[in-house]
């Protein structure tokens, strides 16, 4: 626990904010919009710094943010106006309004007159701070808000690739945060592997990693991604009641978001019980090490997303039909890039982009043989540095399956 406290009081928090809502607005200068509407609690995050009820407001958009490229951003919050919000303490938040929303479950048939609303008043904004700019970046947009801001000939700009763009570069604190999310993840796992018996339930496992990071401060967690036993194969089926036997694999993935809002996306595959393991199940576990350690010496910066694609490990035949992708970003969440493997490069995005320091990957492993009993799930957190990858998680493999 003391490493805890020491990580999390070694975070400016004031350079985290400044440095991400400085990012944001360059990146809107950049592209010359006038100013963003973000309306995914994880980007009001990055460029604001405040957090409210965000995995209800992921599917009810009735909380957003209006950063212009110039000046402090105006955050229409929930609940503002019938209580103080912490928005209003932060120096990355200019103004805290009550929102306008337009959900069916606030509007009913009030919708489309709502969005009208809506609309006026950002209008009303960009004619305050964008200088004639009548360009605004959207992360979300449905077609009645889309329609009523035409009204107010407000032109609308795709906004995902302008924030991913922007939280591509992590910063000091950012990797401080990170460090902090992957350590509270790695004693939920230090606790789920202590606790790991025959004759409990995969939902009671999978509850102390839950139970680990709220007590520690952290969020949510994105998935349900556990399985034991056959239900390790094929990959990504979420967390039962299926009770665990002795000799199964237990496979997980944390998905975690922790402190600060920051992601731990590490995955490791138990033993359950006292036995050595199987032939089998050694075999399946030596492969996802393998080619978990030679994906990792692909991510080194200058490298192009392509070259390290094209040095990707080769999955043995017997493996190929589960294969599963090569990394992807991770920051708040799981970001951009998406690097698949080498046999699905045909699905990659950006292929000449280049590796660069402070983007941080999530190098991911899944082996498995179809129609094989049990699969084996293997995944790692890493910085990029001038000098090439360095790890962000370190949980041990599992030694009695090396």
């Amino acid at each position: 626990m003391e490493h805890l406290d020491a990580l999390s009081n070694s975070i400016d928090h004031l350079a985290l904010r400044g440095y991400r809502l400085e990012r944001v607005q360059a990146r809107l200068r950049q592209d010359d919009c006038a100013a963003a509407v973000l309306f995914d609690p994880v980007n009001i995050r990055y460029a604001t710094g405040s957090r409210n009820m965000a995995v209800w407001t992921l599917h009810n958009h009735v909380r957003y943010a209006f950063v212009p490229a110039e000046g402090l951003p105006v955050l229409f919050e929930f609940g503002a106006g019938r209580l103080a919000t912490p928005a209003e303490e932060l120096e990355t938040v200019g103004e805290v309004r009550p929102p306008r929303g337009w959900t069916y479950f606030y509007s009913g048939d009030q919708k489309a007159e709502h969005a009208r609303l809506w609309a006026e008043e950002l209008a009303e904004l960009l004619a305050e701070t964008g200088g004639g700019n009548r360009r605004i970046a959207f992360d979300h947009l449905d077609p009645l808000g889309l329609h009523a801001l035409q009204e107010f000939q407000v032109t609308v700009i795709d906004g995902e690739a302008l924030m991913e763009r922007a939280r591509l570069i992590k910063s000091a604190e950012e990797i401080a945060c990170l460090k902090l999310a992957c350590a509270v993840a790695e004693l939920g796992m230090t606790r789920m592997q202590e606790a790991l018996v025959p004759g409990m339930t995969e939902n009671a496992l999978w509850s102390i990693l839950h139970q680990t990071n709220i007590e520690q401060d952290g969020e949510w967690i994105e998935t349900r991604l556990l399985s034991s036993g056959p239900r390790t194969n094929p990959w990504m089926q979420e967390s039962s009641p299926r009770v665990i036997e002795a000799g199964d694999l237990v496979a997980f993935d944390t998905d975690m978001i922790g402190p600060n809002g920051y992601c731990a996306d590490i995955s490791r595959t138990y033993l359950c019980g006292e036995g050595p393991g199987t032939a089998e199940q050694k075999a399946l576990y030596a492969a996802a090490a393998e080619q978990l350690a030679h994906n990792f010496e692909q991510l080194q910066p200058g490298r192009s997303f392509r070259e390290a694609v094209e040095a990707e490990w080769v999955f043995p035949e017997r493996y190929l039909h589960y294969r599963y992708g090569f990394a992807h970003g991770v920051g708040l969440c799981d970001e951009f890039p998406f690097l698949p493997n080498l046999a699905s490069i045909d699905k990659l995005s950006n292929p000449d982009d280049i590796i660069e320091p402070g983007m941080v990957f999530s190098i991911e492993s899944y082996i498995g043989e179809r129609g094989g009993r049990e699969g084996v799930k293997l995944e790692d957190q890493v910085l990029i540095t001038e000098s090439g990858p360095v790890y962000l998680s370190r949980y041990p493999l599992e030694e009695r399956l090396l």
